[in-house]
Order: structure tokens, then C-alpha cells, then sequence
């Protein structure tokens, strides 16, 4: 299998790491594979890609959709290096308000699978310049995105990262408390 899917402290949030054959050419890897993604449980049909290029010190999210424009993403850098993370946003869950953290490079070509219901996303650049690649469950529908602050004192992200350069709309995202009237 040209696959290694390996859950996160969140199971539902999967870290696959592709098989790269290299040789004199340079080298070659399989990305996205439905048959295999669907026989390791993640049986998403995916129907828009989008890329995104980010300076060091950026950070974007949390980011998420609710209702049925939900996104489910698969989430790669393509150049540089990032510090990518999912948040369990899932009341009734035994991991309610936890993340996961992964560093997604162009050198480790990981991927992480972020599933469309209940999960937060963000990332911030660690490099000088990153380009990121990801493939979504829904198409984008602004009425359904909502945002949580990057610093939220209930989930407490360990971000590498301490002054980010942050987006109007992204200074301007609530705690989790605030969204969810915890």
C-alpha cells in the first residue's frame, strides 16, 4: 500500500504519510488514493482543491463550517513548512476542545485528514514562505464559516509561534466559549 495512516491523540484526525520512490530522477509519490483512503476509514468524496501560499509568521484559523457545508480536508505543504492542527469542536466527545499538531513539510510530504464535522483547523507558517494544498469535502460557502480566536485560553494550541501575523477577520475571531455558550 503506497499509504501509512496513523491516528492522532484525536483517532477521528489521521496523519498519512505517502510511500516516495526516489531514484536519480528525483521522486515520485501517490497523494490522494480513493480505494486506499476509503479501506482506512476515511471515506470522504472530496470536490474542491485549494492552494495558498503563506510568509513565515502567519498564522490562519481556527477555521470551520457548520451545518451541511461542514469541509472534511486533506491538508499537505507543497513548499516550506508549516505546523498544521485540528480541534476537536465536538460537544458530546471524549477529546471535546483537544488538538492535534503536526509539522507538514515539503521534505516529510505528510498529509493530515481533518474529518468535515465538529473540527477546527489552523496552521502557521514556519519557514520563510509555505505553499499549502488542500482537498475539501464541500465547497466553500462564507455564510457557513466561523473562527476561533488562535490563543484560545480553553485549548490552549502550543503553538511554535508567539507574535503571528494574523488576518483582520482572524483578529476577530470569539473564544470557544463565546461561540459555543460554554
Amino acid at each position: 500500500m503506497p499509504f501509512k495512516f496513523s491516528p492522532t491523540k484525536i483517532k477521528e484526525v489521521v496523519l498519512i504519510e505517502p510511500q516516495v520512490f526516489n531514484d536519480k530522477r528525483g521522486w515520485f509519490a501517490e497523494i490522494y488514493k480513493k480505494s486506499d483512503f476509503f479501506y482506512n476509514g476515511i471515506e470522504t468524496n472530496f470536490v474542491q482543491d485549494n492552494h495558498s501560499m503563506s510568509s513565515r509568521g502567519v498564522l490562519r484559523g481556527i477555521h470551520f463550517q457548520i451545518g451541511d457545508s461542514a469541509q472534511a480536508k486533506l491538508v499537505r505543504c507543497l513548499r516550506g513548512e508549516i505546523f498544521d492542527v485540528a480541534v476537536d469542536l465536538r460537544k458530546e466527545s471524549e477529546t471535546f476542545l483537544q488538538w492535534a499538531g503536526v509539522i507538514l513539510s515539503e521534505e516529510n510530504k505528510k498529509e493530515l485528514f481533518i474529518p468535515a464535522k465538529g473540527f477546527g483547523h489552523g496552521f502557521c507558517v514556519l519557514s520563510d514562505e509555505a505553499e499549502i494544498s488542500y482537498k475539501c469535502s464541500s465547497e466553500y460557502d462564507s455564510r457557513s464559516e466561523m473562527g476561533i480566536i488562535w490563543n484560545d485560553p480553553d485549548i490552549k494550541i502550543d503553538w511554535p509561534i508567539t507574535d503571528p501575523i494574523l488576518s483582520e477577520k482572524d483578529l476577530n475571531n470569539q473564544t470557544v466559549k463565546a461561540l459555543f455558550d460554554l
